[in-house]
């Protein structure tokens, strides 16, 4: 069998071609050139020439031939477009989703295949497993065996998620060598091996682009423009319609009377940012415990509703004249409003995205202020203080029906259906308890526990209790 290496000239994908080779693969490895703007404001940390060095080193260690590929025109055609075009619309892309979906195992693949390879080997850390029938055969559907993708065995490092949009087709073409191992194991591997990527760190920010400056990559397209930024106060909620009737509908579905969280759980922020308890909940962590059966009598009109984000359109300020000093000049200032004020400025609402606490350029609060939504029609950032604040948390996401993609045939849910499920709405988040509903209206997830953070344009990937990804959508 004939495998091409997506040869990126990090640890991980130099480990997957050693242990092709040694396994007994025809292997060949392949550098993508994917982004090689030459533009000061988008040269990032990640250099792809310093990449294609190392990853040519390492094909000449293992005794691969090496090859190189030019996907940029790809690259920039159906992800970095489709960056501007979300960002631009108020939504928060995910281009590592999109990355793997569309040049990976698409024009990567194409490419491979044409060079006469069977199959693309990446360095992703999940697994690829037969769906195997009653009898024990792999199951085959139109004439094509079907395959199970599955979390990675390492819970730090499991990548299933950058995968949650590719097809059947797609992954039968794959192959992931490191899935079944660790990071400290691959990194052993390396070093035995001596390879020239043994110690390299791992890529960040954006993928095949690098570590860059958001807004400043932005700008390359989206203009500045000036707006406000208006904290919004707890006592905004005590008098919002909206709030008052999610409260009211999770209270009425709990399994025993009382009161439902609306907040996602705090624990700290001494591991990386990883500053709420996002863990899967029950009873036992503080999560929501509703009754199923309540659950699955919801109708699409009340799944809506409790879908929606909060929306801070009637939040609006009022402006009073008043004299100043001894020559009692005329000025203008905002009358006070009980539930918010205007307390600073902004470049472009969609420079930023919901969760977001840096780059706000705001003092005077005692804790950190929070991006909980953007208007970019009106050109308004709504932000709110603390980690606890009621803006940031959703329990409910809605994904249109056209949106919802499954990994294989047969897992499809029918309108009507509920199911219990886990899932993820970001990458190397604990699995969270839920709910799938299907409706005419679109496929809804309600989280047993609040979610915080949560942006429209981001991808929400379900999986059973065993780490099998079973479908996902942009949400």
């Amino acid at each position: 069998m004939k495998v091409c290496v997506g040869l990126s000239g990090g640890v991980d994908s130099s480990v997957a071609a050693l242990l092709l080779k040694r396994q007994g693969y025809d292997v060949f490895a392949m550098f993508m050139q994917n982004w090689h703007d030459a533009g000061p404001t988008l040269h990032g940390d990640c250099e792809w020439e310093e990449d294609r060095f190392v990853a040519e080193m390492v094909a000449r260690k293992i005794g691969i031939p090496f090859y190189f590929v030019d996907l940029s025109e790809q690259y920039r055609h159906k992800v970095v477009d489709y960056m501007f075009s979300e960002y631009e619309a108020g939504r928060t892309p995910n281009p590592d989703v999109l990355c793997n979906r569309e040049i990976k195992f698409d024009a990567f693949l194409e490419t491979a295949r044409k060079m006469g390879a069977d199959a693309v080997a990446t360095g992703h850390y999940c697994r690829r497993l037969p769906l195997l029938d009653s009898d024990g055969f792999q199951a085959v559907v139109d004439a094509r065996p079907q395959w199970r993708l599955l979390e990675g065995v390492d819970p730090n490092k499991d990548q299933s998620y950058f995968l949650c949009q590719i097809s059947q087709e797609q992954l039968s073409r794959a192959i992931f060598p490191i899935g079944g191992m660790t990071k400290a194991e691959v990194r052993r591997i390396a070093k035995e091996a001596d390879l020239p990527s043994a110690d390299k760190k791992d890529s960040q920010g954006i993928c095949f682009v690098g570590k860059v400056d958001l807004p400043t990559f932005l700008q390359q397209k989206l203009q500045p423009r000036e707006g406000d930024i208006v904290e919004v106060y707890d006592s905004y909620y005590g008098s919002s319609s909206h709030y008052r009737f999610v409260h009211d509908t999770l209270a009425s579905l709990l399994a025993v009377p009382g009161e439902p969280r609306m907040v996602t759980a705090y624990s700290s922020e001494d591991s990386g940012g990883a500053a709420f308890n996002n863990q899967s909940v029950g009873p036992a962590r503080g999560g929501n415990v509703f009754d199923s059966e309540k659950v699955g009598s919801l109708r699409g009109e009340t799944l809506l509703r409790l879908s929606e984000p909060f929306g801070y359109g009637d939040l609006v300020f009022e402006t009073e004249t008043y004299r100043s000093g001894k020559k009692h000049v005329r000025r203008t200032r905002y009358k006070d409003n009980p539930f918010g004020k205007i307390v600073g400025r902004h470049d472009g609402a969609q420079f930023f995205t919901v969760g977001q606490r840096k780059g706000l350029n705001v003092g005077g609060h005692r804790e950190s202020l929070f991006v909980i939504a953007t208007d970019v029609e009106r050109n308004v950032i709504y932000v709110g203080e603390g980690h606890s604040h009621k803006g940031l948390s959703r329990s409910c996401l809605r994904i249109r029906p056209e949106d919802v993609h499954w990994m294989r045939p047969g897992l499809e849910m029918v309108e009507g259906e509920t199911r219990r499920l886990k899932v993820r709405v970001r990458y190397r988040q604990p699995l969270q308890d839920a709910f799938l509903l299907s409706r005419k209206e679109g496929l809804f997830i309600l989280f047993d526990m609040p979610q915080r953070g949560l942006s429209h344009g981001q991808f929400a990937a379900w999986y059973t209790s065993e780490g099998e990804l079973l479908g996902s959508g942009v949400y």
